[in-house]
């Protein structure tokens, strides 16, 4: 799906929602969902917003991300320690998990299939009906390993 397919699915929502579609959120949108497969903070999206319009406030950017996240086209991450949130385009991409760096919070997406067996698997076993879930691994990446 490309960015202008993702922000006319935002259209669609804000109008389903009651909500007026305004050049602002439309701004921001495109800004933000070209980024895929980044995990940026709020300030890092407000960042990258101003520098196509430099008028957008940190409110505006963090109101247009929760309604982002409301239509299923941004999703919220706390990776580890850090309180902080991190946003990643959802869109139609494939499911994914993750791999987290400790020392310098680096972030490395990857798809294994015979961990989502697994998964299945073990649920089976269980009883459990997968309605989603969130896989993380922490641990010491490559750069900082070296360093």
């Amino acid at each position: 799906m490309t960015t202008q397919d993702l922000v006319a699915l935002f259209r669609v929502y804000l109008k389903s929602s009651g909500l007026k579609s305004t050049r602002q959120r439309e701004q921001i949108a495109e800004v933000l969902l070209s980024e895929v497969a980044v995990h940026l903070t709020l300030e890092e999206m407000h960042g990258r917003v101003r520098t196509v319009q430099s008028s957008i406030g940190f409110s505006t950017v963090y109101r247009t991300v929760k309604l982002l996240v409301a239509a299923g086209l941004l999703e919220e991450h706390r990776f580890g320690r850090s309180a902080q949130a991190r946003y990643e385009v959802t869109g139609d991409r494939e499911h994914h998990d993750h791999l987290i760096c400790v020392r310098c919070d680096a972030i490395v997406e990857y798809e294994e299939e015979e961990v989502e067996a697994l998964q299945e698997a073990i649920c089976k076993r269980y009883g459990f009906e997968i309605v989603g879930h969130r896989h993380e691994i922490y641990g010491i990446c490559p750069t900082c390993r070296t360093a």
